[in-house]
């Protein structure tokens, strides 16, 4: 049996992805000198120009417009030709204090008290397709935004600019990845390079570097800034906005998506916590082999610790039955946010890190939703 999926990522220069940057960047600014901070930070960009909104409540002061230009210098828009520099943008502050209608249900006397920041549905995923328990599409998609970023830092390729975007299709066999029919490339180059020069640089530095040969045969198709010209980009050529790529930020796709988004949220807001401690225990699920394939869904309501529903889905891929892969969850992982907070040690400035190329998959010991240390346990109580 055949079917086909595909997956999109987008480059830290696209205007929705500095969106998120910004607002983690700002995040990280503030949790760095105030852990317990309350953070809900926007962004939208257009040219000429970064607004910065949200509800921020802190006992320190960070220089927001310092932070912006910064971020916006380090992802790599540092001259007016690209028709957007952090040096002459307009950053406008429009920043006000957490409603205390929301901040009573959060703050508690203890962390196993600590209300969600809101009301939501989590999800977290994780399956066998790749070693880092992360669907082929997606792992495949952030790998070549990343290998194009690094091209461009690197001046491997002299013409590319900061925005871009890929999107891969993966042809399954009896469920089991077996090649890449389809491969995209959006690339944002300076105005002297020609199209036919592009597709073939792409091609040869940035594609067959990331995909691995095994998948790619004499039928793939390569398309690759298929409108012929791709140089004005960037917030100059497209609004960007915080949290508008939530399916790039998680699993491609695959599974299933709550709709909150994660950047500019500190970790009382359980879109962003409770969705790492779901891919955390979805991962050690399938590290453990309790199936080969995880979706687990965690319910809140704002004010309560406790969730409101734990549900698992193994697409009938599980070892044991489904009630008792639930029972072990609960045995090992404490889903309330203080806990969740705790345990992951989420009250540090890690956020930047994970605003473009996706929050999970990632083999970075900061993004501590990604350890699989209590596969072992779950293994151990398989039998109990």
């Amino acid at each position: 049996m055949r079917h086909i999926f595909s997956s999109e990522s987008v480059t830290e220069g696209h205007p929705d992805k500095m969106a998120d940057a910004i607002s983690d960047a700002i995040l990280d600014a503030i949790i760095a000198k105030d852990p317990d901070a309350h953070v809900a930070c926007e962004t939208y960009l257009t040219t000429g120009m970064a607004l910065v909104g949200g509800e921020i409540t802190t006992e320190t002061y960070v220089d927001i417009q310092k932070v912006v230009r910064d971020k916006i210098k380090e992802i790599g828009y540092t001259d007016s030709d690209m028709g957007f520099d952090y040096k002459s943008v307009a950053v406008l502050n429009a920043i006000h204090e957490q409603s205390p209608d929301i901040a009573q249900g959060v703050e508690r006397q203890s962390i196993e008290e600590q209300g969600a920041g809101d009301q939501g549905l989590m999800f977290g995923y994780a399956c066998r397709e790749t070693k880092t328990l992360m669907p082929l599409p997606i792992s495949l998609a952030h790998g070549l935004t990343m290998r194009l970023a690094e091209a461009r830092k690197k001046r491997e390729i002299s013409w590319l600019r900061p925005d871009g975007k890929s999107q891969v299709t993966v042809e399954y066999s009896n469920g089991t990845p077996a090649r890449v029919p389809v491969i995209v490339i959006a690339a944002q180059h300076t105005d002297e390079v020609n199209h036919s020069e592009i597709k073939e640089e792409i091609i040869e530095e940035v594609i067959k570097k990331v995909i691995p040969e095994r998948y790619l045969d004499h039928k793939t198709e390569y398309f690759v800034n298929e409108t012929g010209r791709f140089v004005i980009g960037g917030p100059h050529g497209d609004t960007g906005l915080t949290g508008r790529k939530i399916i790039v930020d998680t699993y491609g796709g695959v599974g299933s998506h709550g709709g909150g988004c994660f950047s500019g949220k500190d970790p009382s807001k359980v879109d962003r916590s409770g969705s790492y401690a779901a891919r955390w225990a979805a991962k050690n699920v399938v590290a453990a082999g309790l199936a080969d394939e995880c979706e687990l869904q965690i319910a809140y309501a704002i004010g309560v610790s406790k969730p409101l529903n734990i549900n698992v889905d193994t697409k009938r891929t599980n070892k044991i039955p489904e009630k008792k892969i639930v029972k072990i969850i609960k045995q090992n992982f404490d889903f309330r946010p203080g806990l969740i907070i705790k345990n992951l040690n989420l009250k540090r400035p890690i956020y930047s890190k994970t605003a473009a190329y996706g929050h999970f998959g990632r083999e970075d010991p900061d993004f501590t939703w990604e350890d699989i240390k209590p596969a072992q346990n779950l293994k151990d109580q398989i039998a109990i």
